[in-house]
């Protein structure tokens, strides 16, 4: 029986527009209803996210999120951080080191700021402010920043082409440092070793006392890859990546064709009236 949906956001719950489907919300609500825990799993900040967990009446005692791919657990209502995996500063400076080499602009979220690390490349500006207006972006040179600045992720927001270009020139030791993966056409970011939406659903459902195989996962890009795997099902979208479609138990309609509730009116709503 499943207890808790993990769901990411852009490109699976969200519609192209960024808006969530009537049929989403109302489906969601009545998994909420019958007791099941529905937790947003996304790559944003919870500032980012609010809108949504207020659409969706995911802002009551008992409701949490998971945000920066993992790294971060929140009780929706008070705000409590439950639990966070932090970036240090030599990390930051280890990452804009190679940001120089490859010529990718860097933005670290720290919290519910954007710190714009410059100088930054003219030949290849960062997208992030576009793809997340909600944000505060400040411009910070790298000397500036403080020691006791709690450091999130690292992002590189910038075109799929040039993305597919320079990922395969990150070297192999800051895979080994560092959590790096796609979380969208024009994204990749860098996080904490070990980092991951799965292990974000590890922590919560060790809190929660729900196992793995009681969770069902819904995602469509490359971060989501390990809480797909983690997961007693797995769904991934139409819309999804052909790679991540291998790891799918089930593929649903896409983002825009209610992809989300048709899953969770077949997995959950079903199981439980029966």
């Amino acid at each position: 029986m499943i207890k808790l949906i993990a769901i990411d956001l852009d490109g699976t719950l969200l519609k192209d527009d960024k808006t969530i489907s009537e049929k989403n919300i109302k489906t969601l609500q009545a998994a909420k209803q019958q007791g099941v825990k529905v937790v947003l799993c996304t790559g944003r900040p919870l500032n980012s996210v609010l809108p949504h967990l207020e659409t969706l009446g995911l802002v009551e005692e008992g409701d949490f999120a998971v945000t920066f791919n993992g790294g971060l657990i929140q009780r929706n209502d008070t705000g409590e951080i439950l639990s966070k995996v932090l970036l240090t500063k030599a990390d930051i400076e280890n990452i804009y080191q190679l940001s120089q080499e490859l010529v990718f602009p860097l933005d670290v979220v720290s919290g519910p700021k954007v710190l714009k690390i410059q100088p930054q490349p003219t030949s290849n500006p960062s997208w992030y402010h576009k793809l997340n207006p909600l944000l505060n972006f400040v411009d910070v040179e790298l000397s500036e920043l403080p020691n006791d600045t709690e450091f999130n992720k690292a992002v590189c927001a910038i075109s799929e082409e040039k993305i597919d270009e320079l990922l395969p020139k990150v070297p192999a030791e800051y895979h080994e440092q560092y959590s790096i993966v796609r979380s969208g056409k024009a994204i990749f970011e860098f996080m904490p070793k070990g980092v991951s939406k799965a292990d974000g659903l590890r922590r919560l459902g060790d809190l929660l006392g729900i196992q793995p195989e009681e969770m069902m996962a819904l995602g469509d890009e490359e971060n989501d890859q390990a809480m797909i795997r983690f997961v007693g099902l797995g769904v991934v979208m139409e819309n999804g990546t052909a790679e991540l479609k291998k790891d799918a138990q089930y593929i649903t309609a896409t983002n825009e064709e209610d992809g989300v509730a048709l899953a969770v009116e077949k997995f959950v709503l079903a199981d439980k009236e029966a």
